[in-house]
């Protein structure tokens, strides 16, 4: 079981993948954007519980999921982070993030690719 924290501003979808991931057996948490999942994992850092991974979406206000990347990994070396998006141009944005981005999910995917991806991450591969 990982730590997963979830940053996705589509409640539908945040609800969709939190219901999924737990369902695997991981404990989760979600937010709605960026700057949310910034002081979220510093309080599980804080609290002794840091995250194991960050799963985020690329698009989101506020704050988005690159720069939310950038910034989990400074403060957060060793958190797994995959981004997602629905916007194949988008991941272009992630291009040259080879060394903190672990992977980058496609919209729409199915409950056993989300895993599936999730658990492949984890495991470091």
């Amino acid at each position: 079981m990982a730590r997963i924290l979830v940053a996705e501003d589509e409640p539908s979808v945040r609800s969709f993948i939190t219901r999924a991931l737990q369902g695997a057996g991981h404990e989760v948490g979600s937010v709605g954007d960026g700057s949310e999942a910034l002081e979220a994992l510093a309080q599980a850092r804080q609290a002794g519980r840091p995250h194991d991974l960050l799963l985020t979406d690329i698009l989101m206000p506020v704050m988005d999921g690159v720069s939310l990347a950038l910034l989990a990994a400074r403060d957060a070396p060793s958190l797994r982070i995959m981004l997602m998006t629905g916007y194949s141009d988008q991941r272009e944005r992630a291009h040259g993030l080879d060394a903190i981005i672990h992977d980058i999910l496609l919209k729409p995917f199915t409950l056993d690719e989300l895993v599936t991806r999730i658990q492949a991450v984890l495991e470091g591969a």
